[in-house]
């Protein structure tokens, strides 16, 4: 055991808080557990939790989701904190891995969020990364997010899909011959290069984001200009709304859970 003399807090490892709680295999399949003063009721992590769509389970069968109040981001181990600190906090991060035997775990902090939007969304892209881990993106949706790519649809979902694409794309040279506006309202590329590597990754992250933003829509309402981030423009709402239909076709909601985008009038 590790002492935080700052705060006097002894910090636990993984394994060792793993032994110490059942994990819950809840109705869709995710298998989670919570541990310490997570300040989060029974009954909003199990709806939390039973957002995940049943058809992703089967991928994450070693999958582990322990909702925790501190996990510490400073140490070449895994600790985790059972009640918040100042100081702790200063020192944790969204989440850690950990592997017991046949089983990867993942330690999410509740207390370095404000609010139940913040805690969701670290849970389920978390949950989308693992899944895209062992599946892959369906061809599907990547012949989807490339044609949008190459009408130049305004912004993204995140850094990582922001850079992934402009790499993909930036050893193009394009045409000098005008083309027609597209839908998006800007000029599609045409011709080049592409970096298929930096492709790749664009489809893993631009999927992982849309499967997150899906299973958040499940779990909450909420405004989509909350997801905004400061280091790239936030992907044009139509073309969201079309990657999440793509995605809510592929994976049903579970009963009890409803997929809806509502489109606020101006003024």
């Amino acid at each position: 055991m590790f002492m935080a003399s700052t705060a006097q807090i002894d910090l636990w490892h993984a394994d060792k808080v793993a032994t110490q709680v059942s994990v819950h295999p809840a109705p869709n399949g995710i298998r989670y557990a919570a541990w310490g003063e997570t300040r989060i009721s029974d009954a909003d992590l199990e709806r939390l939790v039973g957002a995940v769509p049943a058809a992703l389970s089967p991928a994450l069968l070693n999958r582990a989701y322990y909702f925790v109040p501190l996990a510490i981001a400073d140490t070449g181990e895994t600790l985790i904190a059972p009640a918040y600190t100042v100081d702790l906090g200063d020192r944790a991060i969204c989440h850690r891995n950990a592997a017991f035997g046949s089983t990867e775990a993942v330690f999410i902090s509740t207390r370095l969020v404000e609010d139940r939007f913040g805690l969701a969304f670290e849970f389920f892209i978390n949950v989308a990364h693992n899944f895209v881990d062992a599946t892959g993106v369906p061809e599907s949706f990547s012949t989807l997010v490339w044609s949008q790519a190459e009408a130049q649809v305004r912004g993204e979902t995140s850094q990582d899909a922001w850079e992934a694409r402009r790499r993909a794309l930036e050893p193009g040279q394009k045409s000098s011959r005008p083309t027609p506006k597209s839908e998006f309202g800007a000029t599609p590329a045409s011709g080049g290069v592409i970096d298929e590597r930096a492709r790749l990754s664009y489809f893993e992250s631009t999927f992982s984001d849309s499967l997150a933003v899906y299973m958040l829509s499940l779990a909450v309402d909420f405004d989509y200009r909350d997801l905004r981030e400061r280091e790239y423009p936030l992907l044009d709402a139509a073309a969201l709304a079309e990657r999440l239909r793509h995605v809510a076709s592929l994976f049903a909601a579970n009963p009890g859970y409803e997929f809806q985008i509502i489109k606020r009038r101006r003024g």
